[in-house]
């Protein structure tokens, strides 16, 4: 395309997807993508600190393991009914309005946590907190995707993905600054009040516009493209007497995602959706205890998750690059099947350099694999639905985000060894390999 504006025939109907075809990446789209990468940093930090802090809040309310336990799970649960709510409003009042609405509210809900005075306060107000978060959990991804050129979409929305260890690396910061500080500008309410400040980022997102699918899907066709005329810099413009049109479907139905061909593709994202997260979070949140085993300190294991943060980075972005060039089905596949062959290898590790390699190399194929999949995830239904599809898949995530401590916790109780844990946790991995073999390749195509 030249730098001259295009203007599309006049009385014509085009699909919103046909003018991000040849759309340019340009500085409006990166704009875009710095306000939703700092968001998702937000939502990862928020899910960590609750680990790291958890000691320092179990002394001082004198929490058993189990309550421990359940209040690192509190905001997944919250985010289960969460992301249900979110995604029938996401698909009714817009994904910029969700995203805003969401961080204010975990922001009061996560101010109103410093105050606790005992369990069960904290434990609602953190379970309040997922609730309100798990609109920016089930928004940013489709909505970057709603925002990006199609040639873009690979690459890009990985590189989002990517917010994921520095939130990790920022929780890891936030908790050995302030948690063992004394006085009012130490412990873990300084901790939980700094994290909860995070919300105030929605003020920036008040500054990115609406999606232009979601804008067309509800008839709102000049504000659909005043949108593609400013995010392609005046390069594109839809003549007035053009319609732009998304594939019709009923909206913030989820009934509608599991009817007819959709069925098969509900039933698959949630099953890649559940055992991708099983097979991390199922593992992370207990390697501190399984580390120990293996000889290494709590400080030593800390040190351990903040290496392996650093080591995801290049995951991401490898990733990313790859499956805008070869596909996301080709690049996923080797990645997931990485992952779970380094996690295989990592469960047998034989001393420490080996324990350190086969992990490095687990967390480099597995936070690869999330780049494609978050990507993949947001691609695979029509606007309509999107929203509704999406949400439930993320719910999904948060079903096992909640199982999947309890249950690995159950095993190690019941004296299972670092290997035979570590191995059953990958056994999911492996069924989210068969999985995605069975999802439609969506690179380079528009969304519907």
């Amino acid at each position: 395309m030249s730098n001259s504006s295009l203007k599309t025939k006049s009385d014509s109907v085009i699909q919103v997807g046909e003018v991000f075809k040849d759309m340019p990446f340009n500085s409006r789209h990166a704009f875009v993508g710095f306000a939703l990468f700092f968001a998702f940093i937000i939502e990862a930090w928020e899910m960590m600190i609750i680990i790291f802090a958890s000691g320092a809040i179990a002394t001082e309310f004198n929490l058993s393991s189990v309550q421990v336990g359940s209040l690192i799970g509190s905001i997944f649960l919250g985010m289960i009914p969460g992301a249900y709510l979110w995604g029938a409003i996401s698909d009714k009042i817009g994904r910029k309005k969700t995203m805003i609405y969401s961080l204010l509210l975990y922001t009061v809900f996560s101010l109103i946590s410093v105050f606790s005075v005992n369990f069960e306060m904290l434990y609602t107000c953190r379970l309040l907190a997922g609730v309100a978060l798990a609109g920016m959990l089930v928004c940013i991804f489709p909505y970057f995707e709603e925002m990006l050129p199609v040639k873009q979409r690979g690459k890009y929305g990985g590189y989002l993905s990517a917010g994921f260890p520095f939130g990790v690396l920022i929780a890891v910061g936030i908790t050995a600054l302030f948690l063992e500080l004394e006085g009012n500008l130490g412990g873990w309410r300084i901790v939980m009040f700094i994290s909860s400040l995070g919300g105030l980022w929605a003020l920036l997102l008040t500054k990115i516009p609406e999606s232009p699918y979601w804008l067309a899907g509800k008839g709102r066709q000049e504000e659909a493209k005043e949108v593609i005329r400013y995010l392609s810099k005046n390069h594109i413009i839809v003549d007035q007497n053009t319609k732009l049109e998304v594939l019709n479907a009923k909206q913030a139905n989820y009934f509608e995602i599991f009817k007819g061909k959709l069925l098969k593709l509900t039933s698959l994202q949630t099953t890649v959706n559940f055992t991708l997260a099983f097979g991390y979070w199922g593992l992370y949140t207990w390697i501190p205890t399984l580390l120990m085993e293996k000889g290494l300190s709590m400080s030593q294991s800390l040190g351990f998750i903040a290496l392996t943060s650093i080591i995801q980075i290049p995951g991401y972005v490898a990733a990313s690059h790859l499956t805008a060039k070869f596909g996301r089905k080709k690049i996923m596949f080797i990645f997931v099947a990485g992952a779970a062959i380094s996690g295989f290898l990592f469960a047998f590790s034989n001393n420490m350099v080996e324990l350190y390699a086969f992990n490095f190399l687990l967390s480099f194929f597995n936070q690869g694999a999330w780049a494609v999949w978050n990507t993949w995830f947001g691609e695979i239904y029509a606007t309509n639905v999107r929203g509704a599809g999406y949400s439930f898949g993320a719910a999904s995530q948060r079903w096992a985000n909640t199982f999947a401590p309890s249950i690995i916790g159950f095993v190690i109780g019941m004296g299972w060894t670092f290997g035979a844990t570590v191995s059953f946790i990958e056994v999911f991995v492996v069924v989210a390999i068969v999985s995605i073999l069975f999802i439609p390749e969506t690179e380079g195509k528009i969304l519907e």
